[in-house]
């Protein structure tokens, strides 16, 4: 545990976890959550998406129409430390404006904070071109590797920035939940990833913001960050790129360590592994999950593409990897979207 969220510290002045009882009336209060992880297709990564000169409020407003047409509901987004470092009062104004957006849309975001995926450095500015044929070759871990063997600099400024996001949005109802800390140890980051995973936790306990606060299990192998996140979350949240075997083998081992706190899978569907949303969103419905598949217009991200398997001659390859619509609002598949209607209970036009 870092210097900056002592177990005694943590029990004085923190907010307590939600109850079961109080977990379940909110999401009991929810329609069946349904979305994506999202980014505009103008945006390579987390720092292009929320900066002044790249941030695109007009494609944003036409992609989440799209997303309306579907029934989707809520939408995951990664926020960017760097931006807020450089232009922290310009960042909250454009997260104002982005839920805005959702709000006419009738979209609810939850927001992430953390990531330990992709790219170990980041700079403010102007990002890299896409590459490509490459599965998100401009994406960030956020905070970059250079900056975390000094915890004694990087966590106040960490602490500065998720307290502040988290004290300006604390109350707005347009936001569904805050994710404090996507894939912790990823990257190779194994247990070095568990220090800052508890000071983010108790920087969002110190705050006691009225939405509820998770971090997404991800990776049953790393035991010591599995266990905190299913022990401090409020909601359950999991990812899961495989099969309905797979997805329901995890439903249910998380669902034998937690009990009956509500769940919602907020990473799923990648065609090539047979984890798509013909075989997968129902069965989440089934079990009362909510359902966030990673994706939706193909775009800068380049996440059409496989993790692992460069195509850099290919336009596209045969069978999209993530991703729902091209940029001009056609679908990669109808049949997904009749089926994705079908369970958001929105009309086929």
């Amino acid at each position: 545990m870092c210097i900056f969220c002592s177990r005694a510290v943590y029990a004085q002045k923190t907010s307590a976890r939600w109850s079961e009882q109080k977990v379940q009336l909110w999401y009991k209060s929810q329609p069946w959550l349904a979305g994506c992880n999202y980014i505009p297709a103008s945006a390579i990564n987390q720092i292009e998406m929320w900066s002044k000169d790249t941030f695109d409020p007009n494609q944003i407003d036409k992609e989440l129409l799209w997303a309306q047409h579907l029934g989707f509901n809520t939408m995951r987004v990664f926020l960017s430390s760097v931006v807020w470092q450089n232009d922290a009062k310009g960042m909250k104004a454009r997260m104002n404006q982005f839920l805005g957006i959702c709000k006419r849309h009738g979209i609810r975001p939850l927001f992430v904070f953390f990531d330990d995926c992709w790219n170990a450095e980041s700079h403010y500015g102007t990002q890299p071109a896409p590459q490509p044929g490459i599965h998100n070759s401009g994406w960030l871990q956020d905070p970059s590797v250079s900056l975390r063997a000094d915890t004694v600099k990087l966590y106040p400024m960490l602490k500065a920035y998720v307290t502040d996001i988290l004290t300006t949005f604390k109350t707005d109802k347009r936001i569904l939940l805050w994710d404090l800390y996507n894939e912790p140890g990823n990257s190779g980051h194994d247990n070095s990833s568990l220090s800052l995973l508890r000071c983010v936790f108790h920087w969002a306990r110190e705050v006691s913001p009225s939405q509820p606060i998770t971090s997404g299990y991800w990776n049953p192998d790393l035991k010591e960050i599995s266990q905190y996140q299913l022990a401090y979350s409020d909601i359950i949240t999991f990812h899961n790129y495989d099969t309905e075997k797979s997805q329901q083998e995890r439903i249910d081992l998380i669902r034998k360590t937690v009990g009956v706190r509500p769940l919602i899978c907020t990473e799923y569907m990648a065609r090539t592994r047979g984890c798509k949303f013909q075989n997968i969103m129902p069965l989440l419905k089934k079990n009362n999950i909510g359902a966030i598949n990673w994706g939706f217009v193909a775009g800068k991200t380049n996440t059409i593409f496989a993790w692992g398997n460069p195509l850099p001659n290919e336009k596209e390859p045969k069978v999209w990897f993530h991703d729902i619509y091209r940029q001009d609002g056609t679908p990669f598949d109808e049949a997904e979207i009749v089926c994705i209607k079908s369970l958001t209970q929105k009309k086929n036009k």
